[in-house]
């Protein structure tokens, strides 16, 4: 029985957790919210929809008898039907907070062997502190004794060990929950601490592998060659066994992607730190893994290493899917993100394109993608890799998060041609013949088109947070000149209304300026989402910005976030705008009458935003104080005797005290009244 898709519906129930406490996945018991408690909870639910044990196989906090002791091992799991004795525990897990060293002769991996010996059939034991992973297999001697081989993982519950040491396309898994990001930590933090290389360049080498894993999956019909077998991890002429499959693989990789990677780039790492993260990463499906999973394991680590000093403050995802939903691109549709970062609003946008699409194939089928038929399936892929080559923009002035934006892209259906590097605020005439070239041949346009900053407007939909900040200004003619706002700007203070000189200012803080780029970008009736400082929105000195914004474009909505949005990190209060660029016929009609068209305006405040300051997650909770929990089906869709089967179980979530999710509904309905179209 294997694993190929998973699907989440959220059902009736509840149940109400006291503060301080978590709900056990497993055995329904409130536990001590603790750093060791999270990853146990990570490795139960990994068990259960990954590794497809039974929660009735599986008991929490067990006591074995250890001479005159007895200890409790955090997880014990049992074959099926099988008596839940000591002496038949098929595999102990011991889960540490990550300050936990793993040589730790009392809490460290001996502990966890001391553990499976005083158990006569446990075969199998995992030791992790959610930075470093040990898998046990305990053997038997020629002596009658036994001795402990590490392995690259725990078999799963059909007991299948050739997929821990060769997987194969139809048995690879789809990460579940925090699982993908708890793995790509651990890959990371191996590298960091044992190949001597600093944080950034120890993420790229992460990502070269991580490319390897895509390439290889996709290299059908040939068999996986991204794998190595627990003996080969074992020892030095098995890693670099290891090693030369890799190098196999990374060279179709800079085959494929000239345009990530040049021909002289290598792997770096040792033969050894190679196996270890091909061990860690080769049981999942990257490919097919949900989208919202990769994307917070990716963009986590990719912040948590490029994050600059630029006015880098990468977008929450939960605010990335509200614009997108709200802003609503469509199939034909062209998306940019002018200062993209690691690339989150352009996949949150082309999965929402994708989402839709599947949608409608699936109605037109009658089933859900898992059942179409080859043919079917083969159809909609290409569909999806046209899309996603064709309709998708970045730009960014950072050479490495163009790279991790491309990577980015390329893990979600391969859009990662038209990320290009640039400063968007140049003029067009001092942009690079390369990027004029690249740009004009993804629009099939002429590349002498891009003549001024007044014919720039070829895209349907903006979705973007610009960098902001007094501490990085922008200055110059040559840039300054383009752009209205970064001229002078008096009020009359008989009208109220402001008036544009020629003397251009010194300087402008860059979010002023991308507002009217992105405008500049934009088809006429293009639509705009825009994260922007508040002071935008309502510093009295900045009257200017706001009347050239509603002179240029129908303002739709005004969305005001909770203060905490960008915590950690930063506090600056903002905004998201919705816009959508006026006609010339429109604003030439608004000029002669000298009156501006009156309509409505959708306005929201985001009180919770899902976290705290201090970046940590909060959830719904009673009047009481305590967490709630609802009963969610996840379906899990197995192959089983060559036929796909669903497969439904029920577990109880926390709901994220999170209004971002509720707002783009009331949005679609109040659009719907105002007879907006898209």
């Amino acid at each position: 029985m294997t694993a190929v898709a998973v699907h989440n519906n959220v059902a009736i129930g509840s149940v109400v957790v006291p503060d301080g406490k978590i709900y056990d996945y497993i055995d329904h018991s409130f536990r001590n919210d603790t750093p060791e408690e999270y990853v146990r909870q990570t490795i139960e639910k990994r068990l259960v929809n990954e590794h497809l044990y039974s929660p009735k196989q599986i008991r929490i906090e067990y006591a074995i008898k250890l001479g005159s002791r007895k200890p409790r091992v955090d997880i014990a799991v049992w074959e099926k039907n099988v008596a839940p004795t000591q002496e038949n525990i098929k595999i102990i897990i011991e889960c540490k907070r990550e300050s936990v060293d793993a040589h730790s002769a009392k809490d460290g991996v001996e502990q966890l062997k001391s553990y499976m010996s005083a158990c006569l059939n446990c075969e199998w034991g995992m030791w992790t502190n959610s930075k470093e992973k040990y898998v046990l297999r305990k053997c038997q001697d020629e002596n009658g004794g036994h001795y402990f081989m590490e392995y690259n993982d725990i078999p799963a519950a059909d007991g299948n060990l050739d997929d821990i040491n060769k997987p194969q396309r139809n048995t690879l898994k789809n990460a579940a929950d925090d699982n993908l990001l708890f793995t790509f930590r651990t890959c990371h933090n191996h590298i960091y601490a044992n190949d001597g290389l600093q944080k950034q360049p120890a993420f790229f080498e992460l990502l070269k592998i991580i490319f390897c894993k895509i390439e290889d999956e996709r290299n059908i019909p040939h068999p996986l060659e991204f794998y190595t077998t627990s003996e080969e991890r074992s020892n030095s002429d098995g890693q670099l066994t290891v090693k030369k499959r890799l190098n196999g693989i990374f060279a179709r990789v800079k085959k494929h992607f000239k345009h990530i990677f040049e021909a002289s780039d290598e792997l770096k790492l040792s033969p050894r730190s190679l196996a270890y993260i091909v061990s860690e990463l080769q049981g999942y499906s990257l490919l097919n893994t949900n989208i919202d999973i990769k994307g917070k394991a990716y963009e986590e680590i990719v912040g948590a290493n490029l994050r600059g000093d630029r006015g880098e403050f990468f977008t929450p995802r939960n605010v990335m899917r509200m614009v997108v939903r709200m802003i609503n691109p469509r199939q034909d549709e062209k998306v940019l993100d002018s200062s993209c970062g690691t690339g989150g609003f352009l996949v949150t946008a082309m999965t929402h394109v994708m989402e839709n699409l599947e949608a409608e194939v699936a109605k037109q089928e009658g089933k859900s993608r898992p059942f179409w038929s080859r043919a079917v399936d083969r159809q909609f892929q290409e569909k999806v890799t046209e899309l996603a080559g064709n309709n998708y923009f970045g730009f960014d002035i950072n050479v490495d998060l163009v790279k991790a934006t491309k990577m980015n892209m390329v893990m979600n259906n391969d859009g990662s041609g038209n990320i290009l590097r640039l400063n968007s605020l140049l003029p067009p005439h001092q942009w690079t013949t390369e990027f004029r070239q690249a740009l004009a041949e993804a629009l099939n346009v002429n590349d002498e088109d891009f003549r001024s900053h007044n014919s720039l407007g070829y895209f349907d939909v903006i979705v973007t947070n610009p960098p902001f900040g007094s501490k990085i200004p922008i200055k110059g003619a040559d840039i300054l000149s383009q752009f209205e706002l970064a001229h002078i700007w008096t009020q009359d203070r008989a009208s109220g209304q402001w008036i544009m000189s020629e003397r251009l200012a010194e300087t402008r803080p860059p979010e002023i300026l991308f507002v009217e780029r992105c405008t500049q970008f934009l088809k006429p009736g293009g639509r705009l989402g825009i994260v922007l400082p508040d002071s935008i929105l309502g510093s009295p000195g900045l009257g200017y910005i706001r009347q050239w914004l509603l002179r240029n474009h129908r303002l739709i909505a005004s969305i005001d976030l909770h203060a905490d949005t960008f915590q950690p990190r930063n506090g600056t209060q903002t905004s998201v705008l919705i816009l959508q660029k006026k006609t010339q016929a429109e604003k030439d009609a608004e000029a002669a009458t000298r009156v501006m068209g009156s309509y409505n305006i959708f306005m929201a405040m985001v009180e919770k935003i899902g976290h705290d300051k201090r970046g940590n997650p909060l959830f719904k909770r009673d009047d009481d104080g305590n967490e709630i929990l609802v009963d969610k089906e996840v379906t899990t869709i197995v192959e089983q005797d060559g036929k796909l089967q669903a497969v439904t179980h029920t577990q109880k979530e926390r709901v994220a005290d999170d209004e971002t999710l509720e707002i783009p509904t009331i949005f679609a309905q109040w659009k719907k009244q105002e007879g907006l179209a898209w």
